[in-house]
């Protein structure tokens, strides 16, 4: 892979950084993506008929893709943007891993960090869509694949200390854990240390976010905030404000960006107000898969680039209302994020 100067050289962030100018850095950037990498795996049909042994849809089979999903989408959003990515995580010797290895490769990604496990299912998420003839077609079934035991041990330690490694030479660090193995709180713990001074650490975790500590931010949903305290958010600002503060001391992170759907999004920083960030784009969405990945990897981006945790968060935004219009798992592309950014106030 072609050589990046060291993340010293990058720019130290600063307060007069543009949305412009933090977007034209990310092709300088070097970030590990390190977490569970998924297969989203897309099946179209027409609807034919209904069945005579149950009262269910016969659909024609018309297309189908695979996809990266999860951490992988983490990472293919990076690609797109311009940003050189380092993998570090596990996929099994698998039809599904064996196409999420030749999209890693085909986008140029640094896969050293990327293991094959022997009889290990790599993570699968299969959707089913069906509709008639030049209708929108609508998810009806979602199948998932998933690992019926933990990863070794002597797999997970090899994991970390390739992390270590690449971690030493990158701008930043992304943590995206979905509970199937190849991140976990533990295995992290060291990697602030492994960082340069001022890189980002930052964490996307589904069922485990509150074991995390020392993190610069992480970006979490509203329902994974529900789900940390047992109780709704909803339309209850108090509440956001209480559980928000509640988490941020928790992590002991510098930032907290809760994601709300169509109510847009909640940032929150120690001794600063609660910035509330209206959704981006329109409000009603096409497909809100994998949203969530491309806002960890713009804002984490950003962050590396330069931007303040603001700056980072609204344009995390811009992008999270450009995928969200598109079908499928998608990715947001630079020229779509700059024009993004272009729109954006000048307070921004």
């Amino acid at each position: 892979m072609p050589s990046r100067p060291p993340s010293s050289h990058l720019p130290s962030p600063a307060a007069s950084t543009t949305p412009a100018a933090a977007l034209a850095r990310f092709r300088r950037l070097r970030l590990v993506v390190w977490g569970d990498f998924i297969a989203d795996e897309f099946i179209y049909g027409e609807i034919s008929r209904v069945s005579r042994e149950a009262p269910v849809l016969i659909l024609r089979h018309r297309e189908q893709s695979l996809v990266p999903g999860g951490g992988a989408n983490t990472a293919a959003n990076l690609a797109a943007l311009g940003v050189q990515v380092k993998l570090i995580g596990v996929i099994g010797d698998d039809a599904a891993g064996r196409a999420l290895r030749r999209f890693f490769s085909q986008a140029g990604m640094d896969l050293r960090g990327l293991l094959t496990v022997p009889g290990w299912p790599t993570p699968s998420k299969t959707r089913i869509l069906a509709g008639h003839s030049h209708t929108t077609r609508q998810q009806i079934v979602r199948l998932d694949r998933e690992p019926g035991r933990a990863l070794p041990e002597a797999m997970v330690r090899r994991l970390r200390a390739r992390a270590a490694r690449a971690c030493r030479a990158a701008d930043g660090l992304i943590v995206c854990d979905y509970g199937y193995g190849s991140v976990s709180p533990s295995a992290v713990q060291p990697a602030p240390a492994w960082l340069p001074a001022g890189a980002p650490f930052t964490v996307d975790a589904r069922f485990t976010l509150a074991g995390y500590r020392g993190l610069t931010a992480a970006t979490p949903n509203e329902e994974e905030v529900e789900e940390i305290f047992h109780a709704p958010i909803g339309d209850n600002r108090r509440r956001l404000e209480n559980f928000g503060r509640r988490l941020l001391r928790q992590l002991r992170a510098a930032g907290l960006l809760i994601t709300r759907g169509r109510d847009g999004m909640a940032l929150f920083q120690p001794r600063r107000r609660t910035l509330h960030i209206p959704i981006s784009g329109n409000d009603q969405a096409v497909d809100v898969t994998g949203a969530g990945d491309t806002v960890i990897a713009v804002f984490t981006a950003a962050l590396a680039s330069g931007a303040g945790m603001e700056l980072a968060a609204r344009l995390a935004n811009a992008a999270a209302g450009i995928v969200v219009m598109k079908p499928g798992t998608a990715v947001v592309q630079m020229p779509e994020l700059l024009a993004a950014a272009q729109r954006m106030s000048p307070s921004a």
